[in-house]
């Protein structure tokens, strides 16, 4: 029996979605990976709580109500946290995603030089957010294509 090989787009989709095993979200785990134009790793992240923020003093399961209440002024998406914990300069790296960006990171991912992202989800698409993250993105001539979802087992 032949091995398989796996191409680049699912070898860096597969360490972006490893890396989304790390957060703490009960709800939705990305990950990210920033991959240069000699296919090496220069930044990975996930969602999470930024340094020093101790992840039970939080409200992670809170999804609505008053802001505050939720998690959403806290967490620091995977886009964000691989562009801050990369290693050189971003200028023409492309990014791997589970989701597709929301308008804040779409906005750091234009801001870092990243010319291309990679994605498996869209499941936000067609939002407002989404909507002005594509219209960004396009307006930057920064490249998204969404790829067929590759699946990986943590036991």
């Amino acid at each position: 029996m032949a091995n398989k090989i796996i191409n680049w787009d699912q070898y860096f989709m597969g360490v972006a979605k490893l890396s989304g095993f790390r957060s703490k979200d009960p709800n939705t785990q990305v990950g990210a990976c920033i991959v240069n134009n000699d296919n090496k790793i220069v930044g990975v992240g996930y969602n999470g709580l930024p340094w020093g923020c101790e992840d039970t003093e939080f409200p992670w399961e809170e999804r609505q109500g008053n802001l505050y209440d939720t998690k959403y002024p806290y967490v620091v998406h995977a886009e964000l946290n691989a562009i801050l914990n990369s290693v050189k300069d971003l200028k023409g790296c492309r990014i791997y995603v589970s989701l597709f960006p929301c308008h804040e990171c779409a906005k750091a991912i234009i801001q870092s030089g990243i010319t291309e992202i990679i994605y498996e989800d869209d499941k936000y698409d067609g939002t407002e957010s989404d909507r002005a993250a594509k219209r960004m993105l396009e307006a930057a001539r920064v490249n998204y294509r969404k790829i067929p979802a590759f699946h990986i087992s943590i036991e």
